[in-house]
């Protein structure tokens, strides 16, 4: 195993864990492995791949709110009863 596939999914950056599932489709595809070998492969991708949907799902729901937050208008403060400043520079 190398090095990138001792690290748990959770340790690894999005982008990581991308390049990591990318390499393991491109070895599957290839077909050289053998068959122990292609199902850890395939493991270690689903594992993968389920990490990186649930993080793209957390994402979307974070521009969400803040996409909501920036078309509420923006909120006035009241003033009317903060103390005059009036006198501050006598």
């Amino acid at each position: 195993m190398s090095e990138e596939t001792e690290r748990k999914v959770d340790e690894l950056t999005f982008k990581e864990a991308s390049i990591e599932l990318e390499r393991i489709v491109r070895s599957l595809e290839a077909g050289d492995l053998e068959l122990e070998e292609s199902i850890e492969r395939y493991a270690r991708g689903v594992e993968l791949l389920k990490s990186l949907r649930e993080r793209l799902t957390h994402a979307e729901q974070r521009v969400q709110v803040l996409v909501e937050q920036a078309a509420r208008p923006a909120e006035q403060i009241d003033t009317t009863s903060a103390p005059s400043t009036a006198y501050l520079n006598e």
